[in-house]
C-alpha cells in the first residue's frame, strides 16, 4: 500500500490545498519506506487530484484540506486522513503500525476525539 503525505520543512504540511511537496511511502509489514519525493505545483483541484493519483497512493495523510478537494480525492478512490501533524517520517511509521488514530499526531486546538471536523471548509469547530 502507498501513502502520500504533503511535506513542509520535514513536517506534515498544514494545508494540503497549497502544499508544494509530497512524500510517498510504501507501507509493508508494519513499516514505512520512503519511495517518492516529488513536487506538487498544481493550482486547481483537478490538477492536485491528478498529481496524487499519479503516485498510486491509496491514502492521503494531511493537515487541513478544503471540502471540495477532499471530495475530489475521495471520489478518486483515495482515503483522506486529515487533522494530522508531526514529522512526516514519524507519522508514516505510526500509520504503518496502525496507531495513527491516537491523539499524538492530532492537530492542536480542536478539542475533539475525532480526526475529522470542519469550520469554513478547513479547520475545527470551537
Amino acid at each position: 500500500m502507498k501513502v502520500a503525505i504533503p511535506e513542509w520543512q520535514g513536517r506534515v504540511s498544514p494545508v494540503f490545498d497549497v502544499a508544494r511537496h509530497l512524500q510517498v511511502f510504501e507501507i509493508e509489514a508494519g513499516s514505512a519506506r520512503p519511495i517518492q519525493d516529488l513536487e506538487c505545483n498544481a493550482e486547481t483541484v483537478s490538477g492536485r487530484v491528478a498529481r496524487l493519483v499519479e503516485t498510486k497512493a491509496t491514502v492521503l495523510i494531511c493537515g487541513a484540506v478544503s471540502s471540495p478537494l477532499e471530495a475530489a480525492i475521495s471520489a478518486a478512490g483515495i482515503q483522506v486522513i486529515a487533522q494530522t501533524c508531526g514529522h512526516v517520517e514519524d507519522v508514516a511509521e505510526t500509520y504503518a503500525k496502525g496507531h495513527l488514530t491516537g491523539e499524538t499526531f492530532l492537530m492542536p486546538g480542536c478539542g475533539r476525539q475525532h480526526r475529522r471536523c470542519r469550520r469554513n471548509g478547513f479547520g475545527c469547530r470551537s
